[in-house]
């Protein structure tokens, strides 16, 4: 079993969402001993953001790219056979005003790619990625889940990973960090049982 664990949080050894998709991680590895993990920070080692250079990267012929589209090309299409050679994709989501980090987006730029994990058909769209499990650790200062003000965070990874094809899709929610040391600690409790007794029931 292949997992890819995916961090974004900025907040280093401070940030919920980096402690509970450790746990998550560990927590697979206890129930499949076979399983191999690659790991992302994508705070430490941030992927550039969609561009015109990227686009030009892209559209110039393999024999005609300098340097730098060899490079844009080269980590596009790396970035993506990550996740397409993973099984299980753990990824820590944490909201930053009302939806996930900049540094996510860019990862999900990397990967939701016509013809390799959607196509359009004369039917509409298809996802091509329904034998993946992704499992996102959603962390948040206020309370949100279920909420409007979940439509960027939660509700966005939901239908995105839901148009590439993914039904096996998870959450693992740690909400109200910011209300104070016990709320926080509550709901990081509450997150860990998840983890320990629910996860693989589910």
């Amino acid at each position: 079993m292949n997992i890819l664990h995916i961090d974004s949080s900025i907040l280093g050894d401070h940030s919920a969402s980096r402690q509970l998709s450790r746990s998550v991680v560990e927590a697979y590895q206890a129930n499949h001993a076979d399983s191999r993990v690659t790991y992302r920070d994508l705070a430490s080692e941030a992927l550039s953001h969609f561009s015109p250079a990227t686009l030009a990267a892209a559209g110039t012929p393999v024999e005609g790219r300098d340097a730098a589209q060899q490079q844009e090309v080269a980590t596009n299409e790396a970035t993506l056979q990550q996740f397409l050679d993973s099984d299980v994709v753990v990824i820590g989501a944490p909201m930053y005003n009302f939806t996930i980090p900049t540094q996510l987006k860019a990862w999900i730029d990397r990967i939701a790619v016509a013809g390799r994990t959607f196509r359009y058909t004369e039917a509409g769209p298809e996802g091509l990625c329904g034998d993946k499990k992704v499992i996102i650790v959603s962390t948040a200062g206020g309370l949100h889940a279920g909420q409007p003000s979940a439509v960027g965070h939660e509700e966005y990874l939901k239908l995105l990973f839901g148009f590439i094809g993914v039904t096996d899709l998870h959450f693992v929610r740690a909400e109200g960090l910011a209300y104070g040391e016990a709320p926080r600690a509550d709901a990081l409790a509450a997150a860990q049982q998840h983890i320990e007794q629910k996860l693989f029931a589910a």
